[in-house]
């Protein structure tokens, strides 16, 4: 079960990711701290699954809007970067996520899931969790 963080301090975190050019880099709380940006973090179970590729492009539908709210999003999943890319380069009509605003972040020894209270030990995935972290 998800657990409640409000009031309480989030974990920091820094992750591999694809970035939003396709690109592999990093993303960190740390740095969007830095930035004063606030961190909408939110943990999804596996790439090429059926309902989760909706969740994530609506939410890279409306980026524009997080950004006005000075707000950075990051996609979180067990799987790697290279899975996260391919899901990435396949098209929405084929259950791919096409072109993403945001980046999609590889917590691949589950560190991030475990300290934010979303990992499924036994299946090594991620349940869905949603977090807004304050710069």
């Amino acid at each position: 079960m998800p657990e409640r963080m409000v009031g309480k301090q989030a974990p920091r975190f820094e992750m591999d990711a694809v970035l939003a050019n396709k690109e592999f880099g990093k993303v960190s709380l740390e740095e969007n701290m830095k930035n004063d940006k606030w961190t909408v973090l939110f943990f999804y179970p596996m790439d090429f699954t059926f309902v989760c590729p909706t969740e994530i492009t609506a939410m890279s539908d409306r980026y524009d809007e997080f950004e006005d709210l000075d707000a950075e999003v990051i996609g979180v999943s067990t799987d790697t970067i290279h899975t996260h890319l391919a899901w990435i380069k396949t098209d929405r009509k084929e259950n791919g996520l096409g072109d993403l605003k945001y980046p999609l972040a590889a917590d691949t020894n589950h560190v991030v899931s475990r300290e934010y209270g979303v990992l499924i030990e036994e299946e090594g995935v991620a349940l869905r969790g949603l977090y807004i972290i304050s710069p």
